[in-house]
């Protein structure tokens, strides 16, 4: 017995590849969450975009997400997306998409013109935090939840914003930009 495909779900799952492809997804992300092949994803960025799609692998690390200016994008994003699923009309995809685009909407541009929080870092953080590989964390201070490493010993939490580095913004470009 073989299952046709319904051209309505084809429909649906192209429609959610161009949507990545056009928040900037990699195509690692495309072909996991939808059921393209490989060459007609290919085909679907290059139309969209002009180009080929980016190669290499993707982040795998989740101590970018530790990190000062990463953390506060990072947990701005993750407790949106937690909001969103808790809202149960949304699937897991739609709710990292919409996420993404409230994000997206609420911070600035860095410099070079593009977000601190890519939605193929978005992306990895949804899956790292399915892994049980992340956690929140709450602030002491103000008692908003941070994106931590799992396990991590959180009864004395401070989070980047009531406690900055020292050396937080002061980058060479930030310098080369107050001169």
């Amino acid at each position: 017995m073989t299952t046709q495909k319904s051209v309505i779900d084809e429909a649906k799952q192209i429609g959610l590849a161009i949507e990545l492809i056009e928040l900037g997804a990699r195509l690692q992300v495309l072909q996991t969450e939808t059921d393209i092949s490989r060459r007609r994803l290919i085909n679907l960025y290059k139309e969209i975009h002009g180009v080929s799609p980016p190669k290499g692998m993707l982040p795998f690390s989740v101590d970018w997400y530790v990190t000062w200016l990463p953390n506060i994008h990072s947990s701005l994003f993750y407790n949106t997306y937690v909001y969103l699923r808790r809202r149960k009309e949304r699937s897991r995809m739609e709710a990292v998409v919409n996420a993404y685009r409230l994000y997206q909407e609420q911070t600035p541009l860095q410099d070079d013109g593009k977000p601190v929080l890519s939605l193929t870092r978005s992306w990895m953080l949804v899956r790292f935090f399915e892994s049980d590989m992340m956690q929140l964390s709450a602030c002491t201070r103000c008692h908003g939840k941070f994106v931590n490493r799992a396990y991590s010993l959180d009864q004395d939490y401070v989070c980047g914003i009531c406690q900055p580095p020292s050396r937080a913004g002061k980058t060479l470009k930030a310098a080369g930009a107050r001169k």
